[in-house]
């Protein structure tokens, strides 16, 4: 039998709803978890017994914030609360300040860009500008890319705190919600690092067909007032249209554009260079 909902006077005197205050636990444990759980597992986590949780999650799964796999029984969040997950990030203000830009400078290059920030699951895709021929590629809003294998990725492990990229490589392995290549060859600690340091050398990072064969990519950080990566701008492209060099017109153009979203941010260079210290200093 299904519960009702009752109304009930919250601590700081607003009437509220008890039966929203005690099924949300299930929707947390499920973000926390970040992977499918079986009704037992999820009930454990958000300490209800399976019988208690079962009536709440029918209700989450009847308006789109969960979903059920009709093969394994697992659930996860499902389409509503990706969706909300979505508009928050893209309510941030670092992302309102970009959006203007990146749109002038889809516009003058005419190649795919994106802004990616730090979700949940690692770097993730939450605003695409198409560009003006049809490229291929399975990326969407909502698309979580490798911190290991893509340069969305490398952008963010270069300029994040070390135990902060630690966290998401870590949490990447298995998850078959991040982009990734197929066989990619897996990196030493030492080779990594190494590219990292490249990628702060060149305030940039670059992919070369790969995780997508055939398709180019670079990626820039914004910096926030505070100096730490606020966001990256990707650029992407065929390879047979798509100049990926260090210094070409287009990597010279998305710099100059993370640095302009980056000073709107109140970012101030010396800032970039002490981060940059800072991580290559921890790493090494």
């Amino acid at each position: 039998m299904e519960e009702k909902p009752s109304v009930s006077g919250a601590h700081d005197g607003r009437r509220s709803i008890q039966s929203v205050e005690t099924g949300f636990p299930l929707l947390a444990a499920l973000v926390d978890a970040g992977v499918p759980l079986t009704l037992r597992d999820l009930a454990g986590r958000a300490g209800m017994t399976s019988a208690k949780a079962h009536p709440y999650l029918v209700s989450f799964v009847r308006v789109g914030l969960v979903q059920q796999d009709a093969a394994s029984g697992q659930y996860e969040l499902g389409p509503f609360a990706l969706q909300m997950g979505l508009v928050s990030l893209q309510r941030l203000d670092p992302v309102r300040v970009a959006l203007p830009h990146v749109h002038q400078l889809a516009n003058q290059i005419g190649h795919t860009l994106a802004i990616a920030v730090l979700g949940s699951h690692g770097p993730t895709m939450i605003y695409i500008c198409e560009a003006s021929y049809p490229v291929h590629v399975n990326m969407r809003k909502g698309t979580v890319m490798s911190m290991l294998h893509t340069a969305t990725g490398h952008v963010f492990a270069a300029w994040l705190p070390p135990q902060v990229s630690r966290h998401y490589i870590e949490r990447e392995a298995g998850d078959q919600a991040v982009v990734t290549s197929i066989g990619q060859r897996q990196l030493s600690d030492h080779a990594f690092d190494e590219l990292l340091d490249e990628v702060r050398r060149h305030g940039m990072a670059r992919a070369l067909g790969n995780p997508l064969p055939g398709i180019d990519a670079l990626s820039v950080p914004v910096f926030d007032h505070t100096g730490g990566v606020a966001l990256v701008l990707t650029c992407l492209g065929p390879s047979t249209l798509f100049d990926a060099a260090w210094d070409s017109p287009i990597a010279l153009a998305l710099k100059a554009c993370a640095n302009t979203i980056s000073m709107q941010l109140g970012f101030r260079a010396d800032k970039a260079v002490a981060t940059s210290a800072r991580q290559a200093g921890s790493a090494g």
